[in-house]
């Protein structure tokens, strides 16, 4: 018999969910509470941490996380008491896809665009958009997380990724800010995760669980875990390293 603390843990080391630092997060932050925004809706946002933080840096400021993942939105909703945000901020277990939590003033989508669109990618990126165009209020933002090619992922690579790997699976970045405009926005910022935020969000999504296997090597989920992990981190690094990238496009809806 064993402890639910006995058990693997689950992304207990990573501090956003997503390769973004602290530096971009900080200057994403100022540049959001900049504007003064009062409302802010995350969509996909498993435990909000950008949420949290666009929050707390505008007085009176509210927000709203919409997730499917029930661990995730308690561990928000656990910091947001701690930060003293529990009032201003609220964690709704619920789809995103066709939801009326809108308009806000901020809207974040950080890796989640699957969330507002029933479509197969890489047309699912458009459908997203459009949803997101429909979520904010008129002289908003929007802070989009969205993966591209870096370039053509060859037929090796891809099959060393997730199940199912398709070569047209993600835009180009040059497509997927044209894609943006095409969805009645303007690209204020066009970023791109560094590698070295790839590796510490890598890294860190498997470390937690890497020394719980160091630790319990005969434990009865061992076996399963070491497996999961082990291609999970094949997929990374025979498969995507340098050939799935992660842009943060901040829009701005055109009137």
């Amino acid at each position: 018999m064993t402890s639910r603390d006995d058990q693997p843990p689950r992304l207990t080391t990573l501090t956003f969910h997503g390769p973004l630092s602290e530096d971009r997060a900080r200057r994403l932050v100022d540049r959001l509470a900049a504007t003064g925004p009062r409302t802010v809706l995350d969509i996909g946002c498993g435990w909000g941490e950008l949420l949290l933080r666009v929050v707390g840096a505008v007085p009176g400021a509210t927000g709203v996380g919409v997730d499917i993942q029930a661990e995730d939105l308690a561990r928000g909703r656990a910091a947001a008491e701690e930060r003293g945000l529990a009032d201003r901020v609220v964690f709704a277990e619920e789809s995103a896809t066709y939801t009326t939590r809108g308009p806000a003033d901020v809207v974040l989508c950080l890796g989640a665009s699957q969330a507002l669109s029933s479509a197969a990618p890489p047309r699912s990126t458009a459908e997203a958009l459009r949803a997101l165009r429909g979520l904010v209020a008129p002289g908003g933002r929007v802070v989009l997380g969205e993966g591209f090619w870096e370039r053509t992922p060859t037929a090796d690579e891809l099959a060393a990724m997730w199940p199912d790997a398709r070569a047209d699976e993600h835009l180009s970045l040059g497509d997927l800010v044209d894609a943006a405009i095409e969805a009645g926005f303007r690209p204020l910022w066009v970023e791109t995760a560094s590698t070295e935020e790839w590796e510490e969000f890598e890294s860190g999504y498997r470390c937690a669980t890497e020394e719980w296997l160091a630790a319990h090597p005969g434990h009865p989920s061992a076996a399963a875990t070491r497996a999961r992990v082990d291609a999970q981190r094949a997929g990374w690094l025979r498969g995507y390293r340098g050939v799935l990238g992660l842009a943060y496009l901040t829009l701005a809806p055109v009137v």
